[in-house]
């Protein structure tokens, strides 16, 4: 009889020079996949996420260990080197030209390391006119289109997603390449470098927008905010206790059961009945909807339309996740307590993320323990 298997990345080692969000994000996936993660910090205080938000510093760290090595020492340089000996991946997040300066860039190592899974995450790519400027999150979301399709009908373009989504995205894009590259170089025997600009994963998430604009032929700004936001039968709802219920009964089918367990007024009449027809009186319907909504508190309201198979569920606060019991069950925290860690969402054969322990720690005198 078989045992359990090794984690998927068993045996493959990722020195991580990234700091903040997007790196750290992504090489945590890679551990609670089983690599193992050496986080390079710079003396004497570390990643800046340390002192920033040590929370969130905590919540993408964890499992990883981590040595301080100051690059623009010889000695720093000559240790991160001996490093790079054994690993199969590195990961930096330094403007583009940095890491050439130190002689640690993908084209100065390939020849000694042509196995290595070289990840760069920037902003704006290494290249390009942008490749330079400085940036965060609302930047690159800005750049590829998304912030002007963001905020509320009718109004300017605003931020309102609540979390970083080019950080996350990007962080993703480079998860998935670099299993790629992993799998590719079990067959050509070589690594490769991987560009990964945040704005460039943004710029790919707004493929399916492009295609329904093209499609349309929507051309106007405004005419396309439309399209992205204003949807019949499609939002988020006050019930009478104040919280709120999402609702999206988009299809032709979920409206038919809406309008059996809720009084959607004149909107109930057949001329109602195709999304085309809806999305002309799409402010009308869910102003009727509201109205509906708000006469009731919201788990009854929940157990109504959830009753009748629509597209519905409560909106969550943070504070209340770890008590949720659809996540519950499926045992998505590492914790009972609110707030607590959320583990990789896709469980694997192998991988158990409660094993990994907390974030490395730097001692008052900044140095590794």
């Amino acid at each position: 009889m078989r045992g359990e298997p090794a984690p998927p990345l068993a045996g493959i080692t990722v020195l991580d020079f990234s700091e903040l969000l997007p790196g750290p994000f992504f090489t945590q996936m890679l551990a609670e996949m089983g690599a193992e993660v050496i986080k390079v910090e710079r003396p004497p205080h570390g990643d800046n996420a340390r002192r920033l938000g040590p929370g969130g510093f905590e919540a993408v760290n964890r499992g990883k260990k981590s040595v301080l090595l100051d690059l623009k020492d010889e000695a720093g340089r000559a240790r991160a080197h001996a490093l790079l000996a054994g690993a199969d991946v590195l990961v930096e997040s330094y403007r583009p030209g940095v890491m050439a300066r130190l002689g640690l860039d993908h084209a100065s190592l390939q020849a000694a390391h042509p196995r290595l899974v070289y990840v760069s995450l920037s902003g704006y790519g290494q290249d390009g006119p942008w490749a330079q400027l400085p940036g965060h999150d609302i930047n690159y979301l800005a750049a590829a289109g998304v912030m002007a399709l963001s905020g509320e009908p009718g109004g300017p373009p605003a931020p309102g997603f609540g979390l970083p989504a080019a950080d996350l995205c990007g962080a993703m894009y480079a998860l998935s390449a670099t299993l790629a590259a992993l799998l590719q170089r079990q067959h050509s025997g070589l690594g490769q470098h991987l560009d990964v600009a945040l704005a460039d994963c943004a710029l790919h998430w707004m493929t399916p927008r492009l295609g329904s604009f093209r499609d349309g032929g929507t051309t106007q700004l405004e005419d396309q905010r439309s399209v992205a936001l204003v949807k019949p039968a499609y939002g988020i709802f006050r019930c009478r206790d104040g919280r709120h219920l999402s609702v999206a009964a988009l299809e032709d089918h979920f409206w038919a059961r809406l309008c059996e367990v809720l009084d959607m007024g004149p909107f109930a009449d057949a001329r109602y009945r195709s999304f085309a027809a809806r999305k002309a009186e799409a402010e009308g319907i869910n102003a009727r909807l509201a109205a509906q909504v708000a006469t009731l508190d919201a788990d009854a309201a929940f157990e109504r339309m959830a009753r009748a198979d629509l597209p519905v569920a409560p909106v969550v606060a943070p504070t209340e996740l770890a008590a949720t019991a659809q996540f519950v069950e499926r045992g998505r925290f590492l914790g009972s307590e609110p707030l607590a860690a959320v583990a990789f969402p896709v469980n694997l054969r192998g991988v158990d993320p409660r094993t990994l322990d907390g974030a490395p720690r730097l001692d008052s005198a900044g140095a590794a323990p």
